[in-house]
């Protein structure tokens, strides 16, 4: 009987030893993918970690706002990152209201005049690096002065690492409006070409062209849908120029805001890499996760894009005057009525989702 319960706790032994062992080796094997699976960002780890961490902990109302909205201004930079000479060609105001997730995004355009500067607001950021090293801080100041809206946090992306991140995501998909063709788009590097004595430089340009409707663009074709300016028509225009670049901007996010992207550690970690390449912020890294928050909320709500325009259909609230000293002979664009305010109006009205036609905020200028 002895030898019986012996032999009974001698199977049952074996069996719990092999059905361990099959999970040591299942757990080891798992391990041992997982480590090959995450090895693209185990340098990011700690960053992942912490923002993981303060996912669970935080919320999008930690974030600074006014009036139950954060206010966040995206800089474009035609150079490098924290390069003091680079003008923002893109400047938009991005508000996100945190409980109805209602966004507007307003494009300011570049030839803005800024009095202080001097200059156009495209340089703001360019005078202020070269001040004192506040490129940001002053690009902030001049946009809130415009807009009658308090800026908490600023954004400034390089276009290099816009096409190395759009051809990371395999492209965006957008729609033209307006099929146009542009037969002056600059070519990087030939900006001093002297085309061997021809008087019009055309060596220096190349002729793109972009048909209506959906289109898939990588990222060279995605920047220079983004950077046109100088087609016929109404695409040739500065605010035509301006809804463009809030399309690939828009494209950015649904991708990378999408579950396919972050099913690919090495697509997230080059992200993180270009990131850290082609951005420059003052989001403080605590706020990121706030910010994750703030941006998947916001995937469900109304984005509204508008831009601050020069009255091409109506009476708007932007003119050019003419040529003069007062602009230092510059073509820019100055407020209707000689001061901020009815745009600032204007502005207040969009954040409350009403229906606001720029013309209706435009006051009588008298004595001009």
């Amino acid at each position: 009987m002895r030898k019986l319960y012996h032999s009974r706790d001698m199977l049952l032994i074996k069996q719990y030893i092999k059905i361990h062992k099959k999970a040591i080796i299942f757990l080891t094997v798992f391990l041992v993918i997982l480590l090959l699976f995450l090895r693209p960002i185990l340098p990011y780890l700690p960053q992942t970690f912490n923002i993981a961490k303060n996912f669970f902990t935080s919320t999008a109302s930690d974030l600074r706002s006014h009036n139950g909205r954060t206010n966040v201004l995206v800089l474009g930079l035609g150079g490098p990152k924290n390069e003091p000479s680079g003008l923002t060609d893109t400047i938009i105001f991005a508000s996100i209201d945190a409980k109805t997730n209602q966004v507007l995004l307003l494009s300011i355009p570049r030839d803005v005049w800024i009095p202080q500067m001097r200059a156009k607001i495209n340089s703001a950021y360019y005078y202020g690096n070269r001040a004192d090293g506040v490129g940001m801080e002053w690009a902030r100041d001049f946009t809130s002065e415009i807009v009658g809206q308090p800026v908490h946090y600023v954004v400034v992306v390089s276009f290099s690492g816009f096409i190395e991140m759009i051809d990371l995501l395999g492209g965006v998909d957008v729609i033209v409006d307006r099929g146009f063709k542009d037969e002056r788009y600059p070519i990087p590097g030939r900006e001093v070409a002297d085309c061997e004595g021809d008087s019009e430089v055309l060596c220096r340009y190349e002729s793109i062209s972009f048909e209506e409707g959906r289109q898939h663009l990588d990222g060279s074709r995605a920047l220079k849908f983004a950077r046109s300016r100088n087609a016929e028509g109404d695409e040739g225009t500065d605010f035509a120029r301006s809804m463009r670049q809030q399309k690939i901007i828009l494209a950015v996010k649904e991708k990378m805001l999408s579950p396919w992207f972050f099913l690919e550690p090495t697509r997230v970690s080059r992200s993180v890499e270009i990131m850290g390449r082609s951005v420059e912020t003052d989001i403080p890294e605590s706020s990121f996760a706030s910010f994750v928050h703030l941006a998947l909320s916001a995937q469900g709500g109304n984005i509204r894009s508008e831009v601050l325009n020069d009255g091409v259909e109506s009476l708007g609230l932007l003119i050019n005057p003419p040529l003069s000293a007062k602009h230092d002979n510059q073509w820019v664009l100055v407020p209707t009525d000689g001061d901020w305010e009815p745009t600032r109006e204007w502005v207040e009205c969009l954040l409350l989702g009403k229906e606001c036609p720029a013309g209706d905020f435009t006051r009588e200028i008298k004595g001009q």
